[in-house]
Formats: structure tokens, C-alpha cells, sequence
């Protein structure tokens, strides 16, 4: 007889999240156990259930096609739609649903969840029949942490829905909590009695591909890092070139790199200084191996800001949780890092196996890849700002930034990468389509792969793109290439603003109003609409000098304009790669 999946009753002691966890854990568990020889599960009606995901780089909706995967494993017949493609009509009609979805900028919905996001936000959204769960992806660097999925969560149960099981509210570090939430969803749905055991239980059939990924980076060997920027800049960007000959990995235009880095040896020894430890002290890394404290200190675990876990201990004062759910060690602008905990702790000193467990890991930093594959074969080249400022009358430097800047070597480091696939975020799927690029700064990363593709492939379509920075002088990155670029006809506009090099500061978004007629007609023109860069101000500016655009130059109303936007993000003629 096939193994059936064993489910608590609701007689069970304990509470309806621990039943849901536990059933969760036993499903997942059953559902890897092969079946007897020689029998087969009885046929069985297979529930239906929609997966949707709001994504911004793509990782909600990965996770959301392997929820997909798991879930039709386990006898489910499920469906994954963009967030996009939801509205409270459609949530109406389905019966039961997992959400998984990121939250980016200052706590704002991913583009493709905004019109959803805001539908559930306003009033009588109402919808008694559905069941639901939420897998929230954020990152506690960030003060309202999650906080989409802590919306979503709320408003469905405020509008009716029953919740399946407990909100995961996942860190950056997400697999186990992932795993943990999408057991216990399904194992819901399956107790409810609307699946047999025997559908859930079945097996996987097809383990995962082999190759390169987040929990298996490929050592890239490092080809170049070289400064941007001018003598006097305020500045320091790095184009770095990785060769990923032998990887097996291909990436697109509009992707994202992954880099594993290491932690500056200086700060290692401050905190080695703070532990009274040498560094040769044995403890446990995140694998379950052993290794030396310093290399534990350097490859495996995060010294930038502490794990919730680590400020109770070290700071219980400081790490109680305000009024905003977050402890003063956490909340911006001047968050404290791990060795301004260690620093202002007195006697005694934590063992060095007990301060490890309670890091964080030392998580791969994402950057938009600035090559395409046709161009640079073998190669996969990126834009990186290194990233240096004080704090707590400390120097701090970026993570990833400094080491691929100053301590990797050209030539001789090998460095963990994987490909992060953001297919939210691609150029208009036929040439001739024109193309409006806003990337100040590193946003020019993309837009430069862009360009290369369209070079390559003898693209006919007009590109435009909006470049700013804070001098031309010193600032103006990758200047020969887009001008021999604009000679070849390929860049059909370029324009650009240099906040500095005049008395009144000038942006990107200046630049867009100040062609608003022209910009207007390209959108007419079909053309597609991409921003790149920093979230909290200039995405904002930018997206509202969009809506100013369309009502100015095209004779709308400000809720005429809305709509306008909204349909080009339907159509996917407006994406943003932010952060």
C-alpha cells in the first residue's frame, strides 16, 4: 500500500499554527517516501490552487513556479499567476490561494502587486469564500520589514478570506522558512479533505537541474575591476568583468549577477579583538562543517547588522521592539552594526561557537548586469559603486562593494557568482520597438546591456536614454562608449543631468519634464519605458514625472494619467529594476 500522509486531528493539544506547522512538517515528510512496489495511488480529484507572486527581481516569482512544482507533486493542480494579473474579481472567483511576494523601497509593493496592493487597501473588498497563506521576502536591513506581505496578510483576512496558515515573513536568508511555510499551506489544503492522502502524497519524479545557483556558486575568475570614475570625484564605480568559461551559465540582458563576498579582514580582527579570541578557535559554519573562526568570520557570516537573536543578547535594552515592532539597534537612519555591539558589551565575553550561531549569514549580493551575452561571450561584466561612509564615528565600508574594488585580485581571485533571472525586466521583445532607458548613476547598468543587444542583433528600434550623475567631469560613466554609440545611430537621444555642474541641482526626472512633449509621443509610439537606480527618491521622482508627462503632454486627467500607467505596466511597457 502506497505510505498515506498522517494529519493531527483537531482534538490534537496544541494550537491551530503549531497543528498546521506539524502537518506541514509530515506532509513534506511523506510526500519524499517512495511508494510500495507493485501499487499505485487511487485516483483522486486534484484540488485546484493558485500561486501568485509579487516580484521586483525576480526571486518572489521563482519561488512561486517552485511552490508549483511542489504543489503538483503532492497532488494539486496548480496555477502561477503575476500579481499583475489579480484583481478582487478574479481573487473572488478562486478558492484558495498562496501569495508570495516581496516588498521593496519603504515598505512599498513590487510594481506588478501595486494595483492589487491598493484595491485591498480601500474599502468593501469582500471575499468570504477564499483560503489563503502569505509568504512575505524582505530583508531586516530594512526597517518595515515585509511589510507587503504583512499588508496582504491583513487585508485578506480583512476582507473575508480564511487564513490556511501562519504568514512566513522570510529574510533574505529564505529557504528554510520557505520550505517550512509551503509544507504547512499545503498540508492544510490537504487535511481539509478536498485532496486523499494518496494524492499528496506522491513523491518528486524529478529532482532539481544540476548546474551553478544561489546555494552553489560558481568560483568566476575575476578579468578586471577598474575605476570609473575622475580624479575628484566624490565617487568610486568599478566595471568588473568575470570570465564564467566552464560555468555552464547564461544569463540575458536585464539579469542580475549574484556575488558571493567576503568580510573585510580589518573589521575580522576588530571583532576577533572584541571576542579575546586569536581566530584559530574552531566553530560551527552554516554547512554543519567546522572550521577556524577568522575564516568563519570572513566567508560565512554577516558582521554588518545584527540578527534580532544576537541585540537580545548583546543589547537587551537597545533590542526590545518599539512601537514600530523594531528594536532602537535596527531602526535607520544610524542602525548599529555588530561590532558596536560587541564594543559597548562588558564582561564576559561570548564563546566564540555561541556568537557564530547567532550571526546572521553572510548573504550574495545582487547586481544588474551591464554586458549582454551576444556582445561579451564567456564574460559578464557589472557596474558596482563602492560604497564607504561613517557611522558611530566608525569607518563602514560595503560588503561586496570593496571587496570586489580593493581586495580581489584581477587576474587571480576566484569569486562565487550565479545568474539571478529577472524576466520582468527584459528590452521589448522585437527590435523595432523603441525603447526610453532613465538610469542615473550605476542604473546605467542594464541600459548599457540593452544597447549591446540591440548592437548586436542590428536592432532598428530608437533608443533614448537619460543619464545623470553629479559632474560630467568625473562622473559621466561609460562617456566613449555612448558616444560612439550616438556617431553609429544606435543611441538615438541621449540626455543627461549633472546635479553639481550648476548652481541649481538638476536630476533625471528634470530632464524627462523638461521633454515631455517628445516623451509622451514615443509612449504613443508604443515605445517601452524602463527605470533603473535608487528606489527610495529617484524611482518616486521619476514615476511621478511620468504621471506629469502624460497629463501635461497628453491632455489627461490625473486619474486619466493613473490609468495610463497602469496599462503600460499591464502591457510590460514599464519596468523598473530598483533598489
Amino acid at each position: 500500500m502506497n505510505a498515506l500522509v498522517p494529519v493531527l486531528p483537531d482534538s490534537a493539544p496544541f494550537t491551530p499554527e503549531q497543528r498546521a506547522w506539524l502537518n506541514g512538517f509530515l506532509a513534506g515528510l511523506f510526500s519524499r517516501a517512495p511508494a510500495a512496489a507493485g501499487t499505485a495511488a487511487p485516483p483522486a480529484a486534484l484540488m485546484p490552487l493558485t500561486i501568485v507572486y509579487g516580484s521586483q527581481t525576480g526571486t518572489a516569482e521563482g519561488l512561486a513556479r517552485r511552490a508549483a512544482k511542489s504543489a503538483g507533486q503532492r497532488g494539486f493542480a496548480p496555477t502561477v499567476l503575476d500579481l499583475a494579473q489579480c484583481d478582487l474579481a478574479r481573487l473572488a472567483a478562486e478558492k484558495q490561494v498562496l501569495v508570495i511576494t516581496s516588498t521593496y523601497g519603504d515598505g512599498e509593493p513590487p510594481d506588478n502587486a501595486r494595483a492589487l496592493h491598493a484595491q485591498l487597501a480601500g474599502p468593501g473588498a469582500e471575499l468570504p469564500g477564499l483560503r489563503f497563506s502569505v509568504c512575505a521576502l524582505g530583508d531586516t536591513n530594512y526597517t518595515r520589514f515585509c511589510q507587503c506581505g504583512i499588508d496582504f496578510d491583513r487585508f485578506l483576512e480583512r476582507a473575508g478570506a480564511t487564513r490556511l496558515a501562519p504568514r512566513a515573513d522570510c529574510d533574505l536568508d529564505y529557504e528554510a522558512k520557505f520550505t517550512a511555510w509551503l509544507d504547512a499551506a499545503l498540508a492544510a489544503l490537504g487535511s481539509s479533505g478536498a485532496v486523499s492522502a494518496g494524492a499528496v502524497a506522491q513523491p518528486e519524479t524529478s529532482p532539481e537541474p544540476a548546474g551553478y545557483s544561489r546555494t552553489r556558486p560558481f568560483p568566476a575568475r575575476l578579468v578586471a575591476s577598474r575605476n570609473l570614475s575622475g580624479t575628484g570625484s566624490a565617487k568610486q564605480v568599478h566595471h568588473v568583468v568575470f570570465d564564467l568559461a566552464g560555468s555552464g551559465l547564461s544569463y540575458e540582458a536585464g539579469d542580475a549577477l549574484g556575488v558571493v563576498p567576503h568580510n573585510c579582514p580589518a573589521l575580522v580582527d576588530e571583532v576577533l579583538l572584541a571576542l579575546g579570541c586569536d581566530g584559530e578557535e574552531a566553530v560551527p559554519a552554516p554547512d554543519g562543517s567546522t572550521m577556524p573562526l577568522r575564516r568563519a568570520l570572513t566567508e560565512c557570516y554577516d558582521l554588518g547588522r545584527p540578527s534580532p537573536e544576537l541585540a537580545a543578547r548583546l543589547a537587551p535594552g537597545d533590542g526590545a521592539a518599539n512601537a514600530d515592532g523594531r528594536g532602537a539597534v535596527f531602526c535607520a537612519p544610524a542602525p548599529r552594526h555588530v561590532i558596536d555591539l560587541l564594543a559597548a558589551r562588558a564582561e564576559p565575553r561570548l564563546p566564540p561557537a555561541d556568537f557564530v550561531r547567532l550571526l546572521k549569514r553572510l548573504q550574495p549580493r545582487l547586481y544588474s548586469i551591464s554586458s549582454s551575452p551576444r556582445a561579451t561571450p564567456g564574460e559578464v561584466h557589472l557596474t558596482v559603486g563602492v560604497v564607504r561612509y561613517a557611522l558611530h564615528g566608525r569607518a563602514r565600508l560595503g560588503v561586496c562593494s570593496t571587496y570586489l574594488a580593493t581586495r580581489a585580485v584581477p587576474g587571480e581571485s576566484r569569486v562565487g557568482v550565479y545568474v539571478h533571472h529577472n524576466p520582468a525586466f527584459r528590452p521589448p521583445p522585437s527590435g523595432d520597438i523603441p525603447m526610453i532607458m532613465v538610469g542615473p548613476g550605476t542604473g546605467i547598468a542594464p541600459f548599457r546591456a540593452f544597447l549591446q543587444e540591440r548592437q548586436a542583433a542590428g536592432a532598428r528600434g530608437r533608443n533614448w536614454l537619460f543619464f545623470g550623475d553629479q559632474r560630467a567631469a568625473t562622473d559621466f560613466l561609460y562617456h566613449d562608449e555612448l558616444a560612439a554609440l550616438q556617431r553609429d545611430g544606435l543611441l538615438t537621444r541621449l540626455d543627461t543631468a549633472f546635479s553639481r555642474d550648476q548652481a541649481e541641482k538638476i536630476y533625471v526626472q528634470n530632464r524627462l519634464l523638461e521633454h515631455a512633449t517628445e516623451v509622451f509621443a514615443w509612449l504613443e509610439a508604443g515605445a517601452h519605458f524602463y527605470v533603473c537606480g535608487d528606489a527610495q527618491r529617484m524611482a518616486k521622482d521619476v514615476d511621478a514625472a511620468l504621471h506629469t508627462i502624460i497629463t501635461r503632454a497628453g491632455g489627461r486627467t490625473p486619474e486619466e494619467a493613473a490609468a495610463y500607467v497602469r496599462a503600460l505596466g499591464a502591457a510590460k511597457r514599464y519596468a523598473r529594476d530598483v533598489y
